[in-house]
This record gives C-alpha cells, structure tokens and sequence, in this order.
C-alpha cells in the first residue's frame, strides 16, 4: 500500500497534524504551505516541505515518510535539508519530522546517531499514536490512517456523518473514500460507498481517487492474473493489444513495473532499470505479478542476471 502520499495529503489539508507530531504549536498552522521541493542542481526532491510565511519566524518542517526499510534514508535527508537551508537567502529555523509504521523500520546509519538526537529531530513510529486522540483538526484522520480496516470503518463513517456540504467538507470527504481505497484494494467502489453509508457521491470522481486508484487497483489485482493485459492509466493497468502494438505495451509496462516499485522501495538502482528496460513483456508481466508479494526489491527479480 502506497500510504506515504496519504500522509502527505493530509500535511498538505491539515498542516496542524504535522506541526504537532513536530513538537511544534499546531496553532500556527494556518500560515503554513505543504509542498514538494526539488533542488536541480543535485537531483535531490524533497517530497513533504510545511513553508512558513516569508516574513515570519517560524520553522521550516521537513518531513519524510517511510514504510520500507531504508539504509540510506538519513544520510540522503539530511543532505537534502542542510543542502536547502543552505540555498535560502538567509538562514532559517527548521525541523525535521520522519514517520515511521513501527520502530523496526528505522534504520540509522553509523555516524548519525548522534545527529538525530538534535531537538530539530523528531522521529515518530505510528504504532505508538494507536488509540490517541487530540483536537488537532485533521488528527481523526491520521487515525484513520493508522487503524486497521475494521476500527477505520466506523470512525470513518462518524467523520462523513458529522461532516456538512461545504467545500471543505467536500476535501474531507473525499480524503475519507481515498483513505478506504487504500486500505481495501479489492472492494469495488458500491461496496466502499456502502461502507461509509455514501449514496450520491461517485467515488471515481473524487478529487484523489484518480490518482491513486491505479496503484490501489494495481496493487489489490496483481496477486491474480494479469492474463497478457494492463489497462491505462486510471485502472493501474495498461492494455495490451498484441497484434501490431507489442512494443508500445513493453514499453508501457515497463514504466508501470518502474513506478509501482520505487512507490515501494524508493529510488531504483541503475543495474535495476537496466535490467527493466531490456526485459520483454512476458518477463515484465512475470515481474508485475510478483511485486506485491516481493520483501524487497531483490525478490522481484530473483531470475534476471543483473
């Protein structure tokens, strides 16, 4: 599951909960703007920024989620963030948040030990916030984030039946339906509206569910059979038409196969895309099949000669 642009969705809705998790006054939040930023010189991305106003005082929050054991996560991030300060017209307070599922993920590297007990540092497992709640607007969906399915259900349907027709409302209600696609790949949309007591809402309309749907459906069918086809975009599968078209569908599943891994295990090696990129389409569609079931990146490739 995808669930890092999740958090990311909420940050950029309800900058409070990310100020709070900081260690920061969620107060404040209201001037803040979340955002990506890319420094070009480097080809680093930071993927989660909260910019205060110009003109105030307040921090800088950089915030990084991660659901996959990364070796190289700290020293990548905090390249990218003193390389950013750096770049600023004149220097900044900041802070650093990193969300992890459970503990076990975490991985510090040597020499940078002493680096994340900076008070800029705030290191956050979600298993610890199970079962907490705070006023902090946005925090009852963060929970519904963290549950499983069958707590998140009924909290997200007292969130929906307590929420009004506003647009803000709106924005709610829509995070709320793209939350339950994550959670329940293989549900169609009837039944997740059938879930959240939604009749007149039409699910595939949503604001997010169009950009998330296709790796939830990817993610939920892969473990079946992609039977020689991958519908476009919007499904998470692309078509394959065999006759005349083989190239266009190598071509196409390889840049699914590419996006869906590095959604799971981040940036890709240079030996991994190459071996993708000479790879034919059976292999590709091989590949697909076990991405989903695959511990780590190695897995998925276990027959190539990379």
């Amino acid at each position: 599951m995808k669930t890092d642009s999740l958090f990311y969705e909420l940050f950029r809705h309800w900058p409070g909960v990310a100020l709070e998790l900081a260690g920061l006054d969620p107060s404040r939040a209201s001037g803040y703007e979340f955002r990506s930023e890319e420094i070009k010189q480097t080809a680093f991305r930071l993927d989660g920024v909260l910019a205060p106003p110009e003109d105030s005082d307040d921090p800088w929050l950089f915030v990084e989620v991660q659901f996959q054991p990364d070796d190289t996560l700290y020293r990548r991030l905090f390249a990218e963030i003193f390389l950013y300060l750096h770049r600023l017209p004149r220097p900044k307070t900041w802070r650093a948040l990193v969300i992890y599922p459970t503990p076990h993920i975490e991985r510090i590297p040597a020499g940078y030990a002493n680096l994340l007990q900076l008070p800029e540092i705030q290191r956050i497992d979600l298993q610890s916030l199970t079962g907490q709640d705070r006023p902090t607007p946005g925090w009852d969906l963060l929970s519904l984030i963290v549950e499983e399915a069958d707590l998140a259900i009924p909290r997200a349907r007292r969130l929906i039946q307590h929420s009004g027709t506003t647009t803000a409302d709106s924005t709610l209600i829509n995070f709320i339906e793209t939350i339950l696609v994550y959670k329940l790949p293989r549900s169609t949309r009837e039944e997740i509206q059938t879930m959240l007591g939604i009749t007149d809402v039409d699910l595939k309309q949503t604001r997010f569910y169009q950009d998330v749907h296709a790796e939830g459906k990817m993610e939920g069918k892969l473990e079946g059979k992609l039977e020689g086809k991958l519908e476009g975009k919007a499904e998470g599968k692309l078509e394959g038409k065999a006759e005349g078209k083989l190239e266009g569908r190598r071509t196409e599943a390889a840049e699914v196969l590419k996006r869906l891994a590095q959604l799971r295990f981040g940036e890709l090696p240079v030996d991994i895309q190459a071996t993708i990129a000479s790879a034919d389409v059976t292999q590709l569609e091989a590949w697909l099949e076990r991405l989903l079931t695959a511990p780590n990146l190695a897995a998925i490739f276990t027959d190539s000669e990379h």
